[in-house]
Parts: structure tokens; C-alpha cells; sequence
């Protein structure tokens, strides 16, 4: 039973670790995919108002 106590901390540890980490990553995906819709219709809207096609 010592090991038991020895490694529960750890794995808990872990756990909270994995579940920060996923929630930074999914932030950051979050972000990106945000700011890419911002850049594009920004883009897009600066296109329509000159009249000239962009890349």
C-alpha cells in the first residue's frame, strides 16, 4: 500500500498538468484560427474597397 501513496500524488500531478496544457493548446488554437478569419476579412475588406485583387 506505501507504493499506492507514493504514486497517487504523482498521477494527480500528471493529470493536472496534461488538463493545463490541453486548455493552453486549445487556447492557442482558438486564437489562430481567429485571427487568421480577422486577417482574411481584413484583407478581403481592404480588396472590395480599392477594387484590386489580392493574394
Amino acid at each position: 500500500m506505501p507504493y499506492v501513496e507514493a504514486i497517487v500524488p504523482t498521477i494527480a500531478l500528471a493529470l493536472i498538468f496534461w488538463y493545463a496544457m490541453k486548455a493552453i493548446t486549445n487556447a492557442d488554437r482558438n486564437e489562430r484560427k481567429a485571427q487568421a478569419e480577422a486577417e482574411a476579412k481584413f484583407i478581403d475588406r481592404g480588396n472590395s474597397e480599392s477594387g484590386t485583387p489580392g493574394k
